[in-house]
């Protein structure tokens, strides 16, 4: 089984409070307290959270929004 180096392959969110990822159609998702990113070669964002719950956002959301909390600017990378 492969492992995945969560520090290397992954970006912090721990800055940003939530992410709002828009679908054609209407349906967004929200996480709350994201803590890392990664984004596949197809685009798909791969974002764990604050509960340890894993989310594969796929790449046909057109749209993201999200809020960074206090103090942290709002572009880290």
């Amino acid at each position: 089984m492969q492992t995945i180096d969560m520090d290397k392959d992954f970006k912090p969110l721990t800055d940003e409070q939530y992410r709002t990822y828009y679908f054609p159609g209407g349906n967004t998702v929200t996480i709350t307290e994201p803590q890392k990113l990664n984004v596949s070669k197809s685009g798909g964002h791969r974002v764990l959270d604050n509960e340890g719950k894993s989310h594969y956002i796929p790449a046909c959301w057109y749209h993201l929004e999200w809020k960074v909390k206090d103090g942290q600017p709002p572009f880290l990378f």
